[in-house]
């Protein structure tokens, strides 16, 4: 870090040590191992390689799992992998601790007393499935099949998502789109016509300058960015972080600009006046592939370094110099899209923003910025038609409400949640959900228990007894990764690639996979035959057949790669925009023609009252959202999370490191206790904590109170207006000490 940003980052504290200390790794990579060898192993003697991929997050990297004398010994990366690159993070490699978790779900229940009572009957599978199959059929009589919905993340879930289609419901929904990525994805939909996708299309290694708005590389341990962002730090690169706390990220930047949380857009509208009015932007590409650019460059003069620095706390000479830094090293410039942007309601303009400032770099479609993914051709399986539903899907009738959560899309989450509640526009009346606590997924938990309570059916498929599973009808205890098989990955990323997750140890006690639960609930629904496989090695084994690759060949090794394709313009990609004009649209006409801003605008969002703090919240790199807290290999490494408090203000407060303090939101909410965390590493305006802790499953005795819940603190958002997504950066808190 230069002294231009030393000297910014000092003045949100005054303190003037205590920098060095910010995140001198990027938060643990393992390293593989030289063992990669086989040894002999006969009779269950010696150790035992099976290539699987992981399951901890959705990266799903490929990784090598040993069986030594018949135990589950330890697992590592798989070097043939492009997205492990033969190295996992901390919670890939705590892989084994699912699979021993003695709280693990071990036979389907039933619940015996009121929901949330958590009393319970232990049946047989057939029992279970006969009575979800009863309930179902029954509120297909008397409300129709779309009064059924489905919540669901991972690959895992998609055979339920399968029996879900043919039952007819259209509500199929994942908590990744409303609450986290949806609105990046449609920001940079706007402006390119094309999402990120996920793994993200971004070439971060060979990036020359990385811009990191909110993002926690090293915290938010996504692997193969984690590594690229390691080799471009190593190489030489520049690196931007603007962030209200400074984190590992921030401890490798060049510039690090402590922004005022909820002024994102402030400070991007800044950085491109500057970039437009100084010329620094690519001409060339801008003139070739843009749509509006004079409209849009019109509606930022008003945007000036000095009206930002009014808004953010960032001095205009360093949006000056950050901005001319950004432009040095176009088009090999990369404005990082982010991953969990469901911030502050406007969140699909700020991700448009970003995606314009993208733009004037050059670096859609360019090395060192997004490339197009490659992907292998593989046939789907040949299943009939799917019936038409009668009704729409219930969140967004039409299109009407959010314009650009459109097909495509999943179901958004809080719109389930609310005709759950009141009904409308029809009446949602069962979920199943798969692989998602929705109690620590989406705000506001009291709105979610009220749903809950108008049900006819929950279910729950999962692998531990979550808080949700608490409330639901039936739970059904389903195989860790490590125990099945999944669908096959057919991976969109640099290099294409086919990927197989398969058993490595069996299942202990009654669970059951994924696929298996789907195909037998199916059958006694009356819709076997959207299942004609005997079993999931059959279904594969078709897939594959049809793409002309070998199935034996997958299983051997885990994964097939297929031929080098072009990813970017220059090696013979058509630079082609999806979008209305079918260029990159500076300016947007479908926006304004629907009442919306055609140019990302800046808008205050509400300041914390007196007294309290606004709660930002963020990943750790060695846990997985909310479901390893109770994975014993991982809470060995973290098992509560702590409170990010201003050094400054801890003193005023008479608070210390090591405290422990109690949280009061705004709606008089009181979370469980959390420990202090005392430096200058976080501005005094805003707190910060590591999401997932807090568990009040009683059933999870690892992580049960250990820590404080975010989620427990989320009772407000507000919901962007263009897609749905729940900003949740809008609560304030207090301490009680």
């Amino acid at each position: 870090m230069n002294s231009l940003s030393r000297r910014k980052f000092l003045k949100i504290t005054g303190a003037t040590a205590g920098l060095v200390v910010a995140g001198s790794t990027l938060g643990g990579l393992v390293k593989k191992s030289n063992a990669y060898i086989d040894k002999k192993y006969e009779n269950g003697k010696g150790v035992k390689k099976i290539p699987t991929f992981c399951d901890l997050c959705f990266w799903k990297c490929g990784s090598i799992a040993y069986v030594k004398n018949g135990e589950l010994w330890k697992i590592e990366g798989n070097p043939e992998d492009p997205l492990s690159r033969g190295r996992l993070c901390p919670r890939g490699t705590g892989g084994p601790g699912a699979f021993r978790d003695p709280d693990r779900l071990k036979s389907p229940l039933i619940r015996k007393t009121e929901r949330g009572q958590e009393q319970w009957v232990e049946v047989t599978w057939d029992e279970a499935l006969s009575y979800i199959a009863d309930k179902m059929n029954r509120i297909k009589t008397s409300f129709g099949p779309e009064s059924m919905a489905y919540f669901v993340h991972g690959i895992g879930g998609n055979f339920i998502k399968h029996m879900m289609k043919a039952y007819g419901t259209p509500n199929i929904s994942a908590p990744s789109f409303a609450q986290c990525r949806g609105p990046r994805d449609i920001g940079f939909r706007l402006t390119f016509g094309e999402d990120v996708g996920s793994p993200e299309r971004m070439d971060i290694q060979n990036a020359k300058c990385l811009v990191l708005i909110g993002s926690h590389l090293g915290e938010n341990m996504h692997n193969t960015q984690v590594q690229e962002f390691a080799e471009m730090n190593g190489a030489g690169g520049s690196i931007i972080v603007v962030d209200p706390r400074f984190s590992v990220a921030a401890g490798k930047a060049k510039y690090y600009l402590p922004i005022k949380p909820g002024t994102d857009i402030a400070l991007l509208l800044a950085w491109m006046k500057v970039i437009v009015d100084e010329n620094l932007f690519d001409k060339d590409y801008v003139d070739k592939y843009g749509f509006g650019f004079e409209q849009f460059k019109a509606e930022i003069q008003q945007y000036t370094p000095e009206w930002a620095y009014t808004e953010t706390g960032i001095e205009p000479e360093l949006i000056r110099t950050s901005a001319r830094e950004m432009a040095k090293h176009k088009p090999a410039t990369l404005i990082h899209s982010g991953r969990h942007t469901t911030w502050y309601g406007d969140d699909t303009q700020r991700s448009r923003a970003i995606a314009l400032l993208n733009a004037l770099m050059g670096s859609w479609g360019r090395k060192g910025g997004y490339y197009y993914p490659a992907s292998m051709s593989v046939p789907n399986y040949p299943y009939p038609p799917y019936p038409k539903p009668e009704k729409g899907k219930v969140d967004n009738p039409g299109n009407t409400i959010y314009p650009f959560a459109t097909e495509g899309h999943d179901t958004i989450t809080n719109g389930v949640r609310e005709a759950t509640i009141t009904g409308k526009p029809y009446p949602i009346k069962g979920w199943i959900t798969y692989g998602t606590n929705l109690l620590y997924a989406m705000p506001n938990q009291d709105e979610t228990l009220k749903a809950i309570q108008n049900l006819d059916l929950l279910v729950v498929v999962d692998v531990v007894p979550t808080e949700l599973a608490g409330w639901a009808d039936v739970v059904l205890p389903e195989s860790v990764y490590l125990e099945r098989f999944d669908d096959i990955n057919v991976e969109f990323f640099k290099e294409p690639f086919v990927a197989l997750r398969q058993p490595v140890m069996d299942s202990p006690n009654e669970q059951k996979p994924n696929w298996w639960i789907a195909k037998k609930l199916a059958d006694k629904l009356g819709l076997g035959h959207y299942f004609p496989w005997n079993d999931i090695e059959e279904y594969i084994k078709y897939r594959m057949t049809a793409a002309g690759l070998s199935y034996d060949e997958l299983k051997k090794k885990g994964i097939i790669k297929g031929a080098k394709q072009p990813i970017f313009f220059n090696e013979g990609i058509n630079p082609e925009f999806p979008t209305p004009s079918g260029k990159i649209e500076f300016y947007s006409l479908q926006l304004a023609g629907l009442g919306h801003d055609p140019v990302p605008k800046f808008k205050k969002h509400k300041e914390p009252p007196p007294g309290f703090f606004r709660l930002i919240f963020g990943r750790s790199p060695v846990h997985t959202f909310s479901k390893t807290q109770n994975n014993k290999l991982l809470t060995e490494m973290q098992d509560e999370n702590e409170l990010w408090l201003n050094i400054n203000i801890a003193k005023r407060l008479g608070v210390k490191s090591g405290d422990y303090v109690k949280l009061k939101n705004q709606d008089g909410v009181v979370s469980n206790k959390i420990k202090v965390k005392a430096t200058e590493r976080i501005r005094q305006d805003c707190v910060y904590m590591t999401h997932g802790f807090g568990h009040t499953s009683k059933k999870l005795r690892q992580a049960f109170l250990k820590g404080a819940s975010d989620s427990q603190m989320i009772t407000q958002y507000t919901v962007d207006p263009l897609m749905g997504g729940t900003g949740m950066n809008v609560n304030f808190v207090t301490l009680e000490l």
